[in-house]
């Protein structure tokens, strides 16, 4: 019995283990700034206005880019695509360009954020684009509705 005991002991404070150091990793990716998807300016997440946009949450610098984003969100939805992701509001279920299953071997850092791809050609499509063309490419709405899907807000 003691040996049981024993076991289960290490066993629990492995488990115990396991979890801090994913809340740790979860911690340490906390996304704290973001860029206003319309003014285009660096702004802290804690002192920015929020818009209401696919069910989740988009950060504005000010009062007037939030005006401008509630009054046209489609101009501006490539980067508030962008923002969702990187505030893992959203996440990556298939490969943007084709809409295939994303192969791990097959990425690219995309302004910040790892973009999976189902194969080589769609990843040296992104990988030869630059700025606002590869943000394209992978967060419009197109790529969106292709790659990615909003999570379910929890209840608070």
């Amino acid at each position: 019995m003691k040996s049981f005991t024993t076991a289960a002991s290490v066993l629990l404070a492995a488990m115990v283990a396991i979890v801090s150091v994913g809340n740790a990793e979860e911690a340490a990716e906390k996304v704290t700034t973001v860029k206003c998807p319309v003014a285009g300016k660096e702004i802290k997440i804690a002192d920015a206005k929020t818009v209401s946009y696919k069910k989740a949450n988009v950060y504005v610098c000010c009062g007037k880019c939030k005006a401008a984003m509630e009054k046209d969100s489609k101009k501006f939805a490539t980067k508030a695509n962008h923002q969702l992701i990187q505030t893992k509001q959203a996440k990556q279920v298939k490969c943007p360009l084709s809409g295939g299953s994303v192969n791990a071997e097959q990425n690219v850092k995309v302004a910040g954020v790892k973009v999976g791809f189902c194969c080589g050609k769609c990843k040296a499509k992104v990988a030869g684009a630059e700025g606002d063309e590869q943000l394209e490419l992978v967060f419009s709405e197109d790529a969106f509705k292709k790659g990615y899907e909003v999570k379910e807000k929890k209840a608070e």
